[in-house]
């Protein structure tokens, strides 16, 4: 029994560094202990290592650490993609050397042996589509009709010049420094695709997302349902109830019991559900982020933008309001004497710094439906985008 838990919490920590590690800089993460360990793993321990290395091996040696994290960080490089292709590959081969034993079983069909090669398959197709996919180069044969499709808000995106490219800068786009080009409707530059996320392959990566969610739910369902058989087949309650612990105990009162087999007997199934579980469980929350910025017009990149530019509007608000009940103040006191008035009035008086509200005024917002049209058929796929460029030419 101490070795099946052993294997268990060994696998629920390895599962919690690894999110950590890879998936710690989401947005759904921030603020929780998954993000401070991400801090930790990347940063704390990384600067730790920097010192030793320096301090034993000496400059030379850190200075080749550094230019491969360079590589790896800064640079267009394979390795989350080979990680990736790793990581579906080696999952798939457990489940199947694991559980195809027992399919076809009492409650699943062997139509499921194929079905999740299937699965596997699209969610590959989906994963090259996005990572070799066009996001959305902007250049300067196109660069007037994205200006066209994307007008500019005054409020976060103003007319410049990209300094780099040296073209005009359309709103909503951004010159990512690692790909070293401006993309139209700029997301995120995705490690994991190596490739960044924006106009053209936004629905490509919703697409992958909504999949592989998909996938890591069909194999949990899946291996919980042959752990299921093979209790029915092997009679395991029936035996338990009526052999060891008698007919007055129920299912429940056995459920200890039950664990302890199928952690015992069934162990390398218990830890890939378990897996596939956790990692369901983060693509849903990414999905829905996603899903949520989809729905209103908004990317990441952006919600930076606004974050910063609210952020400002209120400093620059509560400074007025500071200086006008400066001002009031002054004048006060040189006022005549006013009936002084109720201290609790004046101690429960609301602070005018109180009604300084912001609001975010996102001109790209235009309804539900016009929303998700423009994510599942982005400008550059439509004809008046084309006609537009022949025009222009």
């Amino acid at each position: 029994m101490g070795v099946e838990w052993l294997l268990v919490c060994h696998g629920l920590v390895t599962a919690v560094v690894v999110v950590s590690f890879l998936c710690g800089r989401w947005p759904i993460f921030e603020g929780t202990f998954i993000q401070r360990i991400h801090h930790f793993l990347t940063f704390g321990a990384y600067d730790y290592f920097l010192r030793f290395v320096g301090a034993v091996f000496g400059h030379k040696c850190m200075d080749a650490v550094l230019s491969v994290e360079y590589y790896c960080c800064d640079r267009p490089n394979p390795l989350l993609q080979i990680i990736y292709i790793v990581i579906i590959s080696v999952t798939y081969y457990f489940v199947a050397k694991s559980c195809f034993a027992y399919i076809p079983g009492y409650y699943i069909s062997g139509i499921h042996r194929y079905t999740s090669l299937l699965a596997v398959a699209v969610g590959i197709l989906l994963f090259l589509l996005t990572s070799f996919s066009d996001p959305g180069t902007v250049n300067a044969e196109n660069v007037s009709n994205y200006i066209s499709a994307y007008p500019y808000d005054n409020i976060i995106y103003s007319e410049k010049e990209c300094s780099t490219c040296k073209i005009p800068k359309p709103a909503r786009s951004k010159h990512c420094s690692i790909c070293d080009r401006c993309v139209a409707r700029f997301d995120h530059h995705c490690g994991w695709m190596n490739n960044c996320i924006g106009e053209k392959n936004t629905r490509y990566f919703m697409a992958f997302l909504l999949w592989h969610f998909l996938i890591c739910l069909y194999g949990t369902v899946a291996i919980g349902l042959v752990l299921a058989g093979r209790l029915r087949e092997l009679r395991v309650v029936d035996i338990l109830t009526a052999v060891y612990y008698g007919i007055e105990n129920s299912f429940l009162d056995l459920a200890p019991n039950i664990v302890q087999w199928l952690l015992g007997s069934y162990n390398t199934q218990i830890l890939l559900m378990v897996f596939l579980a956790i990692i369901g469980m983060l693509l849903a929350g990414f999905f829905g982020y996603h899903t949520k910025l989809c729905i209103t017009n908004t990317t990441t990149n952006e919600t930076f933008k606004w974050q910063d530019y609210i952020e400002w509007q209120r400093k620059l608000r509560e400074a007025k309001v500071s200086a006008e009940a400066l001002k009031q103040s002054i004048d006060g006191i040189h006022s005549e004497k006013q009936p002084s008035s109720s201290k609790w009035r004046a101690f429960f008086k609301k602070s005018p710094l109180e009604d300084v509200v912001v609001v975010k005024n996102n001109v790209y917002d235009k309804g539900f439906f016009h929303n998700i049209q423009e994510v599942i058929s982005p400008f550059s796929a439509r004809w008046s985008f084309t006609q537009n460029k022949l025009k222009s030419r």
